[in-house]
């Protein structure tokens, strides 16, 4: 007889934090180098899949298919409803600034275009990398979303509802990073109990979004689509080319808030549409029973 969803869960959540206690030890004492990272976006995905195999949870349940090309789509363009709106607010109010000259004076360099218009410039550079970065960011995210929306949502949608698979999946996908924010320097120089409070808020009202796509879907790659589109949007575009007027780390990124309100906006949009999740559908080949509420 194979486990209850409640075990699998509990199992995943002591294995999930166990292989990532090797990586957190390794921020702590060397540094979040890039490698270190890497092994520690895995563990939620090496953690699922070894608790598949250790609770016989068939991995087709993973949701591994594509999916209908709609959902893929509306997982790279969704980060831009909250993430541009908010980055627009705090350079037209002087926040921030726009643009970074450095940063110009970098990619300017990396694409040899000396002598083109700034605008152009960084069009041409975002186009590139709404696409370029976003797939390769696929490589690293999809550790994380095979393991929080691959194995954990299906598996709490067993004996929980749409809501509350989304909020118990935002906090152990907040807490995941704590160690992170609060001793290994993931932070954009706030205080620490407002990088922790910003960030918790906005992962676990996209949660909601996680979720929904996810189960929507019965993919988990228009989640990794999504988590890759928001990495690269913030961390490789906007945040470098944002000026910093002194209190600006509290406006913007991950950190601050000038995202909170639109985050949680699109996080209603998705509970308004749980009602869309069929309750037999986790993965595109079929799947658990769910319930939704």
């Amino acid at each position: 007889m194979a486990p209850s969803p409640r075990v699998r869960v509990l199992t995943y959540l002591v294995l999930v934090f166990s292989l990532s206690s090797v990586f957190y030890v390794l921020c702590l004492r060397h540094g979040m180098k890039t490698s270190y990272i890497f092994g520690l976006m895995w563990c939620p995905a090496a953690a699922g899949i070894l608790t598949g195999f250790l609770t016989k949870r068939p991995l087709l349940e993973f949701g591994w298919g594509l999916g209908k090309a709609r959902y893929l789509l509306a997982g790279w363009a969704i980060p831009m409803i909250y993430i541009w709106p908010a980055y627009l607010l705090v350079w037209v109010t002087g926040l921030g600034g726009f643009p970074k000259e450095q940063t110009v004076e970098r990619i300017r360099s990396l694409l040899h275009m000396s002598s083109e218009p700034t605008w152009l410039l960084l069009t041409i550079f975002y186009l590139l990398g709404s696409i370029g970065a976003v797939l390769f960011g696929c490589l690293w995210t999809a550790g994380e979303e095979i393991g929080w929306r691959g194995f954990l949502v299906p598996e709490l949608m067993k004996f929980n509802s749409f809501t509350r698979t989304a909020v118990i999946s935002g906090v152990i996908w907040s807490a995941w990073h704590a160690p992170l924010i609060i001793w290994s320097g993931y932070n954009s120089g706030t205080p620490t109990w407002y990088a922790v409070t910003c960030f918790a808020t906005m992962t676990v009202s996209a949660s909601f979004v996680f979720a929904w796509i996810r189960l929507k879907s019965g993919s988990v790659w228009p989640a990794v689509l999504l988590h890759a589109s928001h990495n690269a949007i913030i961390q490789g575009y906007l945040d470098p080319l944002t000026v910093d007027r002194g209190r600006t780390m509290y406006f913007v990124g991950e950190f601050g808030c000038a995202m909170l309100p639109l985050v949680i906006f699109c996080a209603w949009m998705a509970w308004k549409g749980r009602g869309q999740v069929d309750p037999g559908r986790a993965s595109d080949s079929g799947g658990p029973a769910c319930v939704v509420n």
